[in-house]
This record gives structure tokens, C-alpha cells and sequence, in this order.
């Protein structure tokens, strides 16, 4: 095999594994699958500040389709970071919001999952009345919803801690893309042909 042929074939591998791996258009849960999560919620969760997410957890297994979706979620900070008494960690919201972001980011790529838009509020605009004056804006790309519970339903998740010591208010909810200028499977092609072209033109 020339190697020419031999660049092109490993590309070509490359990013069929890439594919399977991003994936994006799974088998949704068995109903076993989703009491399972259901039942671990309630074991977490059940007795605590954050019993509010077992219906908020039953709503997101209930939607389950299997294939890809976006997580919008709007943020405030508290005034000032709300950790345990004798954490050792400042009072700064954002330095505990960036502290939950080195710990879920890992995370979020052993399933493929990512980030797609985060942004800062820069003002007001037709507001209603008593509205929350969101901090920031973040979109999350995930797998499946299977994807998501096994990033986020964890036990002694050293994550949480820093997440509500920066988080006052969140809205959190699914949405599905009807029009996405995001193309990361494009990008992911044309990034696998220029290194092939530019291996081929050093063989050359």
C-alpha cells in the first residue's frame, strides 16, 4: 500500500471512530434502565436542599428519545460563594462556578458532550417584571439524556459542592436544534483532510 492511500485510509478510520464515538443517535432507555436512574435520584437526593430535582429528573427520563440535545442553561451568581463552613475556599462565585468547570469539563468529553455557547449578559432587554438578571447563558451539547445522567447522578460528586456554592438561581431545560450553524462533525472532516493533505504534500 502506497502511502498516499495509507494517509487517506487513516483518516478515513480516524474519523469513523470519531463518528461512533460523537454519536448523537442512540437506542433510547429501557423503562428498567430509566427506574434505575430514577431510584438512584431518590436515594440522593431525598431529604435534601436538592429533593426539587427527583421530578425535575423523572421529567427529563419521561422525554427520552435516545439521540442528541442541548442543554440551555441561564445562570445567577450569589453575592458571594455559599461553601460549608471550613472549606478553605473564597467567597468569589465565579472562582467557584470556574472551579465546578475544571471538574465537569473531563467529564462532559468522555461522553462526548460539550459546550457550544457560553456567554455573558451585556444589559436588559424586555424584561418582565421581577425577572431574574441572569449572570450568563451556557448551551451543552449531550449525547443522549443517558449521557447526561451518568455525567451529573453520581455519589460524593466533589462537583456539586462548588456548583451551588456559586449558583443563587439556574433555569435549566432540553432543547432540540431546528437551525444549528454548529457543525462539529463538519469540522471534525475538514480538519482530518487538511492534516491528511498536509502529510501528503511532505511525503511528496
Amino acid at each position: 500500500m502506497s502511502a498516499l492511500w495509507l494517509i487517506v485510509l487513516t483518516a478515513t478510520v480516524l474519523f469513523i471512530v470519531f463518528l461512533l464515538w460523537y454519536g448523537g443517535n442512540g437506542a433510547p432507555m429501557s423503562a428498567q434502565e430509566k427506574e434505575q436512574w430514577l431510584l438512584k435520584c431518590h436515594t440522593l437526593y431525598t431529604g435534601t436542599e436538592n429533593a426539587h430535582l427527583i421530578p425535575d429528573a423523572q421529567r427529563l427520563l419521561d422525554s427520552d428519545d435516545g439521540k442528541e440535545f442541548i442543554m440551555h442553561n441561564v445562570v445567577r451568581y450569589r453575592p458571594k460563594a455559599l461553601y460549608p463552613e471550613g472549606s478553605g475556599y473564597d467567597s468569589d462565585p465565579r472562582a467557584a462556578d470556574m472551579r465546578y468547570g475544571r471538574i465537569i469539563f473531563p467529564r462532559l468529553l468522555r461522553y462526548a458532550c460539550h459546550p457550544v455557547f457560553i456567554a455573558r449578559r451585556m444589559g436588559g432587554f424586555m424584561d418582565y417584571e421581577g425577572a431574574p438578571e441572569w449572570h450568563y447563558v451556557a448551551m451543552v451539547r449531550y449525547r443522549s439524556r443517558r449521557d447526561f445522567f451518568k455525567t451529573f447522578i453520581r455519589e460524593n460528586d466533589n462537583a456539586v459542592i462548588h456548583k451551588w456554592a456559586a449558583v443563587g438561581q439556574t433555569h435549566v431545560f432540553p432543547v432540540q436544534s431546528v437551525i444549528s450553524f454548529i457543525w462539529v462533525r463538519c469540522a471534525v472532516a475538514v480538519l482530518l483532510v487538511l492534516v491528511a493533505d498536509v502529510a501528503i504534500r511532505l511525503l511528496a
